[in-house]
């Protein structure tokens, strides 16, 4: 467990939590590990509506296709799913060996309903999710015209 609550403690969403909360929070989680190539979430499809943290490795975020991004240690995903209990946005791709702390739509919406602060700094995270979308939209727009 106190391994646990050092690798959450790393993560920027869990920044200001206190110890008892982050080992609160540890005991939902749970650790999978996924091998290079390997599909962790599939856009468009709910398979298992869970909450990820990278803990070691890389991968890539797809949408339609398209790599939007990377993610590594301290980067977590699965959020927009989660909160919207909607089909995967994006597609994550293990680029190495991936190790994940996963943890249930159920644990995760409990913790943060008893943790204000966290609600907080996911709907912050929305907000920038927000304006790259539109951001990303007036590029392709103006590309187009």
């Amino acid at each position: 467990m106190p391994d646990l609550v050092d690798e959450l403690q790393r993560v920027p969403l869990f920044d200001g939590l206190s110890r008892r909360q982050l080992k609160k929070l540890a005991r939902a989680f749970k650790e999978r590990e996924f091998r290079p190539g390997r599909t962790v979430v599939r856009q468009d499809h709910m398979d298992g509506v869970g909450f990820f943290v990278i803990v070691e490795g890389d991968a890539i975020v797809l949408v339609d296709g398209q790599q939007l991004g990377t993610l590594a240690p301290g980067d977590y995903f699965g959020e927009l799913a989660m909160i919207s209990k909607r089909e995967r946005a994006a597609t994550v791709v293990a680029v190495s060996q991936l190790r994940c702390l996963v943890m249930p739509f159920w644990d995760f919406r409990s913790f943060a309903q008893d943790n204000p602060e966290l609600c907080w700094k996911l709907l912050q995270r929305l907000a920038d999710l927000l304006v790259d979308a539109q951001s990303r939209l007036a590029q392709a727009t103006a590309r187009a015209g």
